[in-house]
């Protein structure tokens, strides 16, 4: 159960294997990669910044709670930072459980709070150097309080 926030690529493999090392009966995933289109069109830079210390504990709050709803045997949670080309992988989540719609469940839990409040500034950037910040749709905020309406 843990959160890593870190500039440098991650190995999606190698945190699979470190999440189901124990042998529980359930992993769900989730790989997230920067697109290469948003609000300017085509996007070639994603440029991610956070508030180290803040950013580790929502995220740490958010991993405990889809913990916590879902009984969770484990779960881990990696964010990057700083200038990230499209296709680049920028967010994995994973979970395990005694049961499958658990681990599914709690990944999308996770990913829809990310989304929504994690304590990340946007920027894209096109190829020919236009920026715009950009913030969490208005699709993502539903999704996000679906999960407030099950409490």
């Amino acid at each position: 159960m843990s959160v890593t926030v870190q500039r440098e690529p991650f190995d999606g493999a190698l945190e699979y294997a470190s999440l189901t090392s124990l042998g529980h009966p359930a992993a769900a995933v989730f790989s997230g990669f920067v697109r290469d289109y948003g609000y300017l069109g085509d996007v070639s830079v994603l440029e991610l910044e956070h508030y180290p210390g803040m950013t580790e504990r929502v995220l740490s709050d958010i991993g405990n709670e889809a913990a916590h709803r879902f009984e969770l045997l484990n779960w881990r949670i990696i964010h990057r930072y700083g200038a990230l080309n499209s296709g680049e992988p920028i967010v994995w989540v994973g979970a395990t459980a005694q049961h499958r719609s658990n681990a599914f469940s709690a990944c999308e839990f996770m990913t829809d709070y990310l989304k929504t409040k994690a304590p990340f500034w946007k920027k894209e950037i096109s190829a020919e150097g236009h920026s715009s910040w950009v913030g969490a749709l208005e699709q993502d905020t539903m999704r996000q309080q679906r999960w407030e309406e099950v409490d």
